[in-house]
């Protein structure tokens, strides 16, 4: 069973600090039912060289980034790891399939089995954040191509230097979204310094002045 955080659910819902009615949240249950029967979940991490080129251009393995808000994150790292998670390809088949019966469904199934993908991405962050603990190294919020200046094509960096396809399952399509849809890769530096940042990411923080915000 994937836990999932049911008022993260309700926000991706348009329900910002509300209640849905008792109708909605009985949809909610049973649509969440529904995912933790089909939902297969994996993940990747691996750990690589970061190297800075310049003030906003940085060289991870053999992939060179040109973004000023990665560059950002990632000031004072000395490496990164690379993660992939995916809820495997029965959401997608759920969604396809209510969106031909019944919408409503459709946007539940969207809004929760994007909330658990985020809970497996906090499991698997916490899981990097106790390694590098081992090390006396800090871990840095998470940070996915397609944030900010971030390009989205890094995707298919991401997706080659950790093997997904053959490992996970996860694939990158020709508009570089991933396949299954429900999944992230993400890159979270390491950093001998540690950083008040908060585990929930840039989004749950109130401290907008940071300079590792993502935007």
């Amino acid at each position: 069973m994937i836990s999932f955080d049911r008022a993260e659910a309700l926000r991706y819902m348009g329900y910002r600090g509300s209640e849905p009615d008792a109708a909605v949240g009985e949809s909610l249950t049973r649509c969440a039912a529904e995912l933790q029967q089909a939902v297969s979940p994996k993940s990747i991490t691996a750990r690589f060289p970061l190297r800075f080129l310049s003030d906003t251009t940085m060289q991870i393995a053999d992939v060179t980034i040109e973004s000023r808000n990665l560059a950002r994150n990632l000031k004072g790292c000395t490496g990164v790891y690379l993660m992939a998670v995916t809820l495997g390809v029965g959401p997608d088949r759920l969604i396809t399939r209510a969106s031909a019966v019944r919408m409503s469904d459709a946007v539940i199934l969207q809004a929760v089995a994007a909330a658990m993908v985020e809970s497996c991405c906090d499991e698997v962050n916490e899981e990097v954040r106790k390694k590098a603990a081992q090390e006396g190294l800090y871990c840095r919020p998470r940070f996915s191509p397609g944030y900010g200046d971030f390009s989205i094509e890094h995707q298919r960096d991401f997706s080659r230097l950790l093997d997904t396809p053959r490992k996970i399952g996860l694939t990158v399509t020709e508009s570089c979204l991933l396949a299954p849809i429900k999944s992230v890769t993400a890159v979270i530096g390491l950093s001998p310094e540690q950083q008040d940042c908060h585990r929930k990411g840039c989004e749950e923080c109130s401290k907008t002045d940071c300079e590792f915000r993502r935007s």
